[in-house]
């Protein structure tokens, strides 16, 4: 099923904020990793460690997800489809990694806030692998976007097949 050129700007609209959005929630992530690895203060690592939490489970989460799902249905109600081409294959599983990755080290992060909240004394000592996840996770978000944007060719066997079967 093809969109409609309204419903396809909605849906594209609705992707891209979702999309910019992760981006910047990584960015805002990363800000915090960062003041945190700069200070030898507790007060800023507990507060840093809590508020990574919050952003990790009620923006940078719930955005990836509805990316991952405005995706899937631009890519199955566009002429783009899901499997015609490598490039939509690729940004595909590297969302998938990004989110898999994420879900997991947000029980790392979700550790330390309530090890911050509780007693005080959350570890700095584990920001420096916050900070390889989310340079790391920005970089994977950026180089989906480079795909998006410039859109490599490469044709898919199965997209090959559908051209041969509308030429036919």
């Amino acid at each position: 099923m093809i969109m409609t050129p309204q419903l396809r700007k909605f849906a594209l609209t609705v992707h891209i904020t979702c999309s910019v959005g992760w981006i910047g929630a990584v960015i805002g992530f990363l800000v915090l990793v960062v003041s945190a690895l700069r200070t030898q203060d507790a007060q800023i690592v507990n507060a840093a460690w809590i508020t990574m939490e919050l952003i990790g489970w009620y923006a940078i989460v719930p955005l990836a997800l509805a990316s991952l799902l405005t995706g899937l249905i631009m890519s199955l109600g566009t002429k783009w489809g899901l499997f015609k081409h490598y490039w939509i294959l690729i940004k595909l599983i590297m969302t998938i990694l990004a989110i898999i990755v994420l879900l997991l080290n947000m029980q790392t992060v979700s550790f330390q806030a309530s090890v911050a909240t509780e007693t005080g004394s959350a570890a700095l000592a584990g920001m420096e692998g916050e900070l390889i996840h989310a340079g790391g996770g920005l970089l994977v978000l950026l180089v989906i976007v480079i795909l998006s944007v410039y859109k490599p060719q490469g044709i898919t066997r199965y997209g090959q097949r559908k051209q041969q079967n509308k030429t036919n």
